[in-house]
């Protein structure tokens, strides 16, 4: 897609592109250039970076602490980031909790809860599946029980990444079962810290520890931790997850994986003596992406205009994400094949800063095959891609 950019807006890319290339932490960006796993503090460093330069919250309102910045300038910021290389933004307090706080929290939680999230002094994490409520999440069943000024939690999250490094977890509960099940529930946001929490790693299939079980027993949850209403919790969950949905759709990082993929199949071998370039049948597919792609692109600056009128993300963010993530898979399955053999080792070491291991074949082949497995979730975290169709089905087609 050729985006035409006035003036202003060049002058806006310029700045945004000298940043990441001068002021921004060189060692995130060189760690992400050799494909490198980036710590907790890394991630960190780098949201300060970006709260210090005043872009940390493109998508708040200015009076919490956005940017007020137009579609065209938070394409081009996401644009440069993806180019530059900087990990995305951890998406639970700035992407998620936080623009439920200041839509429906009370004034003393948004003084309490937002300059922490825009800090990144406060590393939050999201609890909401279950073992048996996943995508039938209303079916949870962690209780909170009203105990004078406190709830008491009882129950189980799992699949909550970076629950190990979180210093506050925002929760869907049940605290009523007499009613339509979507009505009982509420929104409590919950102190790591607290007695009774115990959090359990879950090894992935790419040999990865991001994700977690959380367990909670007889936690006491002060009620002014309660976001908005008793039993409203279903309504604000379904507003954050379309915010958790076009963010996951990650068109500009995708655009520069096809970059890198066309740079790549320049220089490698199909196996019978021609460059990838020339392989017709790989070449096609990769065509194809890249038509998907930017089909994709248009619907996510449509959903950025939307969220500039103050709109909440509408039936479009099914959209992006069901796309959004079949694309990405796509990708690391282009990666897997241009790999070719040096796909096949896994040597998780690798990715560890400092580590003395060398890849198996070229550097840009050595995390193909984890980055393949990783990237099966894609699909299904922030509601499977089959919910999002019934969804587009229904508040789209109305059918």
């Amino acid at each position: 897609m050729d985006i035409s950019f006035n003036p202003e807006e060049i002058a806006f890319q310029k700045e945004v592109r000298t940043f990441f290339e001068t002021e921004y932490p060189a060692d995130i960006l060189e760690k992400s250039a050799n494909r490198q796993s980036l710590s907790s503090d890394d991630m960190v460093r780098s949201q300060k970076a970006l709260h210090a330069q005043g872009w940390i919250a493109p998508n708040w309102p200015e009076e919490y602490g956005g940017t007020g910045w137009s579609p065209s300038q938070k394409y081009i910021f996401e644009t440069e980031m993806a180019r530059a290389g900087a990990p995305r933004l951890v998406p639970f307090g700035l992407g998620m909790v936080g623009p439920i706080i200041y839509t429906f929290g009370n004034d003393e939680q948004k003084k309490r809860f937002l300059p922490g999230i825009l800090e990144s002094d406060i590393w939050w994490c999201q609890g909401f599946s279950e073992p048996g409520a996943g995508s039938d999440l209303a079916s949870l069943s962690t209780k909170a029980e009203r105990d004078g000024d406190h709830y008491i939690v009882t129950g189980q999250k799992t699949w909550t990444t970076f629950a190990q490094y979180a210093d506050w977890i925002f929760c869907l509960v049940r605290t009523s079962t007499e009613e339509k099940k979507q009505l009982g529930i509420s929104f409590l946001l919950i102190d790591m810290k607290s007695p009774g929490i115990t959090v359990n790693p879950i090894v992935t299939i790419d040999g990865g520890r991001e994700v977690n079980d959380v367990h909670f027993e007889n936690v006491r949850v002060p009620v002014d931790n309660l976001i908005g209403e008793e039993g409203a919790g279903w309504t604000y969950a379904k507003m954050l997850l379309t915010h958790e949905r076009t963010g996951i759709a990650g068109v500009a990082r995708s655009k520069e994986q096809i970059e890198t993929i066309r740079a790549i199949a320049t220089k490698t071998d199909n196996g019978f003596g021609e460059m990838m370039t020339d392989d017709a049948d790989f070449m096609r597919r990769l065509a194809l992406v890249e038509i998907e792609l930017m089909a994709l692109e248009f619907t996510e600056l449509r959903t950025l205009a939307a969220v500039q009128t103050g709109k909440a993300p509408g039936p479009e963010s099914s959209i992006l994400k069901i796309k959004g993530t079949e694309i990405q898979q796509l990708i690391t399955e282009l990666f897997v094949e241009l790999a070719g053999n040096y796909a096949t080792p896994y040597l998780p070491e690798f990715y560890v800063p400092g580590s003395n291991v060398d890849s198996v074949g070229p550097g840009w082949a050595a995390d193909a095959t984890s980055k393949y497995f990783n990237f099966r979730k894609t699909s299904i975290y922030g509601g499977s891609n089959e919910i999002q169709k019934n969804i587009i089905a229904k508040a789209v087609l109305g059918l």
